[in-house]
C-alpha cells in the first residue's frame, strides 16, 4: 500500500514552514527534496568513510571505492540496463549531454549532417547540439508539438532524412508533462540506422523505465531530480555505441599509461570519468535510488497520475487559468499562465502563502516561443505530495485572480 503520510515524515524539509504557512513544495521539476535515508548516508559517507576512490589500498578508500562503484549496480537496475559496464557516472543531464556531443558526435559528424530535436526539448539537450552546429556546421532540425502539447512519434521519424546521424528527444517535457512515445521513434530511427539519445531527466522520475525496451541508445538521469543530491547523475549507453566513444576529458582515472610521449586508455565506462567524481554526492544518488526502488516505480507512477488527474479537474475548473500541455497520459506538471499577471508575479504571491513554484522560461525558450508566451508558472508534483496540496494552489490561484484578474 503506498502511504503518503509515512512517505511525507520521511522528508525534514515538509514539516517547515515559510512566510508562517506549511510548505508547499510544487518544484520538483527543477529539484526534489531528499528523503531521511538519503541525508543519513551523506553524513555516513563524509563523517565516517570519506576518502578518495579507486586508487587507495587504505580501510576508508576501499570503503568509498565499493559504495561508489556499487551505483553503476543500482542504475542500471532502475534503468533495466544489460550491464552496469555500460553506465557512465557523471554530474547529472547536462554532462551527459555534452559527453554524447564531444565523445560520439563530434569527431563522425561533418558540415551538413543532420541531429533532429523536438521543440519540447530543455536547453541541456539543445545547446550541446548548437555547439556543433556553430563550430562544424552541423544543422539542427526541428519537430513541433500539437496544440496541447503532444508529440507525434511519426513526425520525428518522417523528419529522419539521409543526412540525420542522431535523434535527441526527451522522455517527458518539464513544462507540459507530455510523455513521448520514445520506443515508437527508437524503432522508426532504428530501421533508418539512427541512433537516439533520450533525456530521461524527467522521465525517469515518473515512471518505471527500460532501457531495452525503450530501444534507445543513450539514456541519461540526473540524481537531484530522483531525490538525491545535486551534481550526481548518470548516462546508459549501448555497448555498441560505448565502443564509438572517445574521451570526453582527460586526466585521471581514465588512464591505463601515460609517458612522455603517448597515453593510453582505460576501458569504458572509466575512459569516460576523468578525475576526482562526486564521490558523496553519487552514494546519496544510489540511495535514493534504492529507495524509490524498495517503494516501486509502479506506484510512485499510481499515486502521481492521481494527483495529476485532481489538479488538472481543479485547475481546468479555473476558466481565467490558461494550461500549457493537455496531453493525454502526461504527467503531474501543470504551467500556466494568467492573464493580468506576469508567472512572476504570480510565484511571488503563491511563495508568501508556502507554496513553491517555477516560473520563467524553464530552460525550454524554444517551446515557449512555440507556445506563444514568454514565461509560465509551473506547478510540479512528486512523490510525497497530495491532494490537500492541490487545493491549497487552487486558494493561492484564487487569490492571484482577486488581486490581478
Amino acid at each position: 500500500m503506498f502511504d503518503v503520510a509515512a512517505i511525507r515524515d520521511q522528508f525534514p524539509i515538509l514539516k517547515r514552514e515559510v512566510n508562517g504557512t506549511p510548505l508547499v513544495y510544487l518544484d520538483n521539476g527543477a529539484s526534489a527534496q531528499k528523503p531521511q535515508v538519503v541525508l543519513d548516508r551523506i553524513m555516513q559517507a563524509y563523517g565516517q568513510d570519506y576518502a578518495n576512490v579507486h586508487r587507495g589500498l587504505h580501510t576508508l578508500s576501499t570503503l568509498s571505492t565499493e559504495a561508489y562503484e556499487g551505483v553503476r549496480g543500482k542504475v542500471a537496475r532502475f534503468l533495466n540496463a544489460p550491464s552496469e559496464e555500460e553506465i557512465v557516472l557523471n554530474s547529472g543531464t547536462t554532462e551527459a549531454m555534452n559527453m554524447v556531443a564531444y565523445s560520439w558526435a563530434a569527431p563522425r559528424l561533418q558540415p551538413g549532417d543532420e541531429i533532429v530535436l523536438s521543440v519540447l526539448e530543455h536547453h541541456a539537450n539543445i545547446v550541446p547540439w548548437h555547439l556543433l552546429r556553430e563550430r562544424q556546421g552541423v544543422v539542427l532540425k526541428w519537430v513541433d508539438c500539437a496544440p496541447d502539447g503532444s508529440l507525434d512519434p511519426q513526425a520525428v521519424i518522417d523528419a529522419i532524412g539521409p543526412k540525420t546521424k542522431l535523434v535527441a528527444v526527451t522522455h517527458l517535457s518539464n513544462v507540459t508533462g507530455t510523455v513521448v512515445d520514445v520506443a515508437a521513434i527508437s524503432r522508426g530511427a532504428r530501421e533508418k540506422g539512427v541512433p537516439v539519445l533520450v533525456d530521461g531527466s524527467q522521465g525517469a522520475v515518473h515512471m518505471a523505465v527500460d532501457v531495452q525496451a525503450l530501444g534507445c541508445d543513450f539514456y541519461a538521469v540526473t540524481g537531484h531530480k530522483l531525490y538525491g543530491p545535486s551534481g550526481s547523475g548518470a548516462i546508459w549507453i549501448a555497448k555498441e555505441r560505448l565502443a564509438e566513444m572517445r574521451p570526453f576529458m582527460g586526466g585521471g582515472d581514465m588512464i591505463d599509461t601515460v609517458t612522455r610521449d603517448a597515453v593510453t586508455y582505460a576501458p569504458t565506462p572509466m575512459m569516460l570519468e576523468a578525475g576526482t567524481p562526486g564521490i558523496v554526492s553519487t552514494i546519496g544518488f544510489g540511495t535514493a535510488l534504492d529507495w524509490m526502488m524498495d517503494i516501486g516505480m509502479d506506484k510512485i507512477a499510481a499515486h502521481e497520475a492521481g494527483l495529476r488527474d485532481y489538479a488538472a479537474e481543479r485547475l481546468g475548473g479555473l476558466n481565467w487559468l490558461q494550461l500549457q500541455g493537455t496531453a493525454p497520459g502526461k504527467a503531474a506538471i501543470f504551467s500556466f499562465t494568467m492573464a493580468g499577471a506576469h508567472a512572476h508575479d504570480i510565484s511571488t504571491v503563491l511563495d508568501r502563502k508556502g507554496i513553491a513554484v517555477r516560473a520563467g522560461t524553464h530552460c525550454a525558450m524554444p517551446l515557449m516561443e512555440h507556445l506563444g508566451v514568454g514565461a509560465t508558472c509551473r506547478a510540479s508534483f512528486g512523490v510525497y505530495n497530495t491532494v490537500e496540496e492541490v487545493d491549497r494552489l487552487v486558494e493561492g490561484l484564487e487569490l492571484c485572480q482577486d488581486l490581478f484578474g
